[in-house]
């Protein structure tokens, strides 16, 4: 009876837990679910064509596109225009503090804007007259004012560093403003200045590609184009950005699609793929036993027998088909005579007895019986040349290593 009321206590806790722990847990989880799917209203606001779009609060204003608005930046009070009009995106997508729109651009506004653009052009005029005069390698791009004209922005190329602490001196005294002059690249040129591609329409650039894409000549290889630098490059002298365009696809068809060199099966015999068209999803093939054109076929009517550039078997390739080519190539083989290898084999002897005879040991030092070195004075004079009559000189060592007694003796170093 104790036993049965100890299980009843122990099923009881239990209950009394999971309640807690059901009690406790889902409103963390409703807090966390609040959490994420908080949203904050938004309008993304541009301030040139293809730039960059940035998030505002609207302030409780309803703006379409394209409305002028007054915002304040971090270069000062700015004029764009509504490139996204009110939407609640959620906060994790936004970077806080959210700043907001001043006010929707009035008559006013647009009127002191306009006025801003043609005291633009009058500050690139005196802008590259004093460059000039100050004899920088420098290229004015653009001028640009902040609306309030509070700062007057000159953006400019140039191959070297450039020392313009001089040219901003007389800048600032000419428009009595701050000046700031920044170097952009040349590809940051051809967006701002614009123009029209090989292809007839404008830049991509300028005209809806809000930021530059990584762009490679891997790119330009896998969509077969010509490797010429004058061909695949941009104005900007840089490779083309609609390269970017199609690599994706190129990419997934590529996998697909056997390498040029392959050895493939097709419906009219076996060949050499010489041309792919990934895209299309056909390839060309030179066939062995027919001396004709190559001819098209579809990559899914094909069969790869061996892949170009692998080494050993590939999962596509077919080992029934490769095993028999070998037996062939083993059977077409001339099988030699008896007489032939045993030629060959005594030929293969003799080379290596001589192989051997020429691995001759080291020769070793010839001395002495009783393993006794020769004295100096017991060793062989050296040729003398026979016109020389000069006595021979004697050692400064006073012939301590020299067996002659009697020179030892005149020069009173001898033992008598």
């Amino acid at each position: 009876m104790e036993e049965k009321n100890g299980l009843l206590e122990q099923e009881a806790e239990a209950v009394i837990d999971e309640a807690t722990v059901s009690a406790v847990s889902e409103p963390v989880v409703e807090a966390a679910e609040e959490k994420e799917e908080k949203q904050v209203e938004i309008v993304g606001v541009g301030f040139r064509t293809a730039g960059k779009t940035y998030y505002f609060s609207p302030k409780g204003h309803q703006l379409t596109l394209g409305t002028p608005v007054i915002v304040e930046t971090a270069r000062g009070v700015e004029m764009g225009k509504i490139t996204i009009a009110n939407r609640m995106v959620s906060e994790r997508e936004i970077v806080s503090p959210l700043r907001e729109i001043i006010r929707p651009a009035t008559a006013a506004d647009i009127s002191r804007y306009e006025e801003n653009q043609r005291l633009e052009v009058r500050a690139a005029e005196i802008c590259k007259q004093k460059i000039r005069h100050h004899k920088l390698e420098m290229d004015l791009v653009s001028v640009e004012y902040t609306f309030d004209n509070s700062k007057l922005l000159f953006y400019f190329t140039a191959e070297n560093r450039v020392d313009f602490r001089e040219l901003v001196k007389d800048l600032a005294s000419v428009f009595k403003t701050r000046i700031e002059l920044r170097q952009i690249g040349i590809r940051d040129e051809a967006k701002l200045m614009g123009g029209f591609g090989v292809c007839g329409r404008p830049f991509c650039c300028s005209s809806f590609l809000s930021d530059f894409v990584q762009v490679s000549i891997k790119m330009a290889k896998e969509q077969n184009f010509s490797l010429n630098s004058a061909k695949i490059s941009g104005a900007c002298g840089r490779l083309m950005c609609c390269l970017r365009y199609e690599h994706d696809v190129y990419e997934e068809a590529i996998k697909v699609t056997p390498t040029v060199g392959s050895y493939v099966s097709t419906a009219n015999g076996l060949g050499t793929v010489v041309e792919t068209r990934p895209l299309a999803g056909t390839i060309k093939v030179k066939l062995d036993e027919k001396a004709e054109a190559p001819k098209l076929y579809a990559v899914r009517d094909i069969k790869v027998l061996r892949s170009k550039g692998k080494g050993g078997l590939q999962p596509d390739d077919d080992i029934e088909a490769l095993l028999a080519e070998e037996q062939a190539r083993v059977a077409e083989e001339p099988v030699l005579s008896e007489e032939k290898a045993a030629h060959l084999e005594k030929t293969d002897e003799a080379r290596e007895g001589r192989r051997k005879n020429q691995q001759r040991p080291p020769r070793k030092k010839e001395r002495p019986a009783g393993g006794v070195q020769q004295q100096n004075g017991d060793r062989p004079p050296k040729n003398k040349n026979k016109n020389d009559r000069r006595p021979q000189r004697p050692r400064r060592d006073g012939g301590k290593r020299d067996g002659n007694a009697e020179r030892k003796k005149e020069s009173g170093s001898g033992e008598e």
